[in-house]
């Protein structure tokens, strides 16, 4: 079902040149500087880096509260415009209002056009259904759970059809299933989305999961990106696959993990030693 004012599929974003310093003069704070990046239409990026690297800020420029020191952001070739209606983003706290119900939270993501009260329910129960939250429209955020609040979030965002979601560490605050299941609700969910990802995350083996490539930041200050890495293996993703153990491997040696790198695309493993079967 078409949303006025929204977009009609994924978007592609380009960051060119793109630096942001904090200050001036003898307190400038540089956060970001040089970074080129290209996100095709529809492709999942995960960004990672060490705590301090601009990771949230880049997304904040993806977005449009923020703007460049230096360089351009583009979202399918245009400009990107302060709190830019082509993007939604999730953050790591779902940020629901408390005094509204689920369904009247996922609503307020909603544009305001004129739309008819019928379809606006229509849709809000088709992206509460998408993310497993149907029957649960008319309670409050305080009657459910971490990550039934977190779904409400996402589907608040998604209801836009948003030409590219940002996802700000949108599952760090849950406990660890909790965090498992959102990842493949991501998964399940994404097609029904129709639309481009950036993930901000430290979570290397969530960054695995659901990206096409991986981007990897500097230290900061004046973080860059220091590689940009494809994810060999096609979705849906099982954890543990063992072709990913070289690359998981590679990542965590390149943030600083770890005593050894691994690049060869095939993994050896020992052989074990032979047992007479039990009789």
């Amino acid at each position: 079902m078409p949303v006025p004012g929204q977009t009609g599929g994924p978007a592609a974003v380009e960051l060119r040149g793109v630096s942001r310093t904090f200050g001036r003069g003898a307190s400038a704070r540089p956060v970001l500087a040089g970074i080129d990046l290209e996100i095709a239409a529809g492709e999942t990026v995960a960004v990672l880096g060490p705590s301090g690297s601009g990771k949230s800020t880049l997304l904040r420029l993806v977005a449009g509260p923020d703007t460049p020191t230096d360089g351009t952001v583009l979202v399918d070739g245009e400009p990107v415009r302060d709190m830019d209606r082509r993007a939604a983003v999730v953050f790591q706290d779902a940020r629901l209002m408390a005094w509204r119900s689920i369904a009247s939270n996922v609503a307020f993501g909603l544009p305001r056009t004129g739309m008819p009260r019928a379809e606006r329910r229509a849709e809000v129960a088709r992206w509460l259904e998408v993310v497993g939250l149907e029957g649960f429209g008319r309670h409050r955020p305080s009657q459910v759970s971490g990550g039934m609040a977190q779904r409400a979030a996402l589907a608040r965002a998604l209801v836009r059809r948003p030409g590219v979601l940002l996802l700000d560490e949108p599952f760090a605050a849950l406990d660890a299933l909790t965090r498992l299941r959102m990842q493949d609700l991501l998964d399940e969910v994404r097609s029904a989305a129709r639309t481009t990802i950036l993930l901000v995350t430290h979570d290397v083996d969530e960054a695995l999961q659901l990206a096409d490539r991986i981007v990897l930041l500097s230290p900061g200050p004046a973080a860059s990106i220091t590689a940009a890495l494809d994810v060999p293996v096609p979705r849906p993703r099982e954890r543990g696959d063992l072709e990913l153990v070289p690359l998981r491997t590679d990542l965590l040696h390149r943030l600083g993990v770890g005593r050894t790198q691994v690049t060869s695309p095939s993994l050896s493993l020992p052989s074990l030693p032979h047992k007479e079967p039990l009789r």
